[in-house]
């Protein structure tokens, strides 16, 4: 499963890769602005920091609502650097874009997906990934870890490409569970994937093999 960071920091993402195992990144408007990434130059710049940190997919949002303004947005982005995805909204507008990229060769990310219908039809039209939001389906008393488990199911039935980016992940036993019925991609904050390193047994065990081997030295 590939490890994607969700945020626009840059030093988190430095620290994320120098972790060894960082593969991409996904960001949004949300993101930017909470980084104080504002005006279009700006954003297209640290679109382009990022690029030059991680040597994976990264994620590009685009604003407009209606096909047109998307293709011109999304062609922006994807000119700015070969490891750009677009990332467009689960509309029908963004079901026509994601087809009209994935003709021209573009990658996309079909966000803001929270049905198995929606994920089906932009597999069908073509996107590279697709975005199903495990915490915020959580958050309205909806089985979030399902849905993956049941989009995972339907592209195996057809053989679809795309692969399930998993996001809105909030703590480790999203990212297990979703490891276990078999997302592609988990996008999720920094903390999220640095718990990963956490359990008491580990810090207890190695403060024993510590003590011991100043012990023993002191002997």
């Amino acid at each position: 499963m590939k490890f994607f960071i969700d945020t626009a920091n840059l030093n988190e993402i430095r620290e994320a890769y120098d972790l060894g195992v960082l593969d991409g990144v996904t960001t949004n408007p949300s993101l930017m602005a909470k980084e104080g990434i504002v005006g279009y130059d700006n954003v297209m710049k640290h679109y382009k920091d990022i690029c030059e940190i991680v040597d994976g997919d990264i994620s590009a949002e685009v604003i407009a609502t209606d096909f047109e303004t998307m293709v011109k947005e999304g062609e922006e982005l994807a000119q700015l650097h070969p490891n750009i995805v677009v990332k467009v909204p689960m509309t029908k507008d963004g079901v026509k874009a994601i087809k009209y990229f994935t003709d021209k060769g573009i990658k996309t990310n079909c966000t803001l997906v929270f049905t198995a219908g929606q994920a089906l039809l932009a597999a069908k039209a073509g996107a590279t990934y697709v975005s199903p939001f495990v915490g915020r389906l959580d958050d309205i008393a909806t089985d979030g870890i399902a849905l993956i488990e049941q989009i995972r199911q339907i592209y195996d039935n057809y053989g679809y490409p795309t692969e399930i980016l998993a996001a809105s992940v909030r703590h480790v036993m999203h990212l297990l569970q979703c490891a276990e019925i078999g997302a592609d991609v988990v996008t999720c904050p920094l903390n999220v994937i640095t718990a990963l390193l956490n359990h008491p047994l580990t810090d207890s065990g190695l403060a024993k093999f510590l003590a011991d081997h100043k012990k023993a030295n002191s002997l």
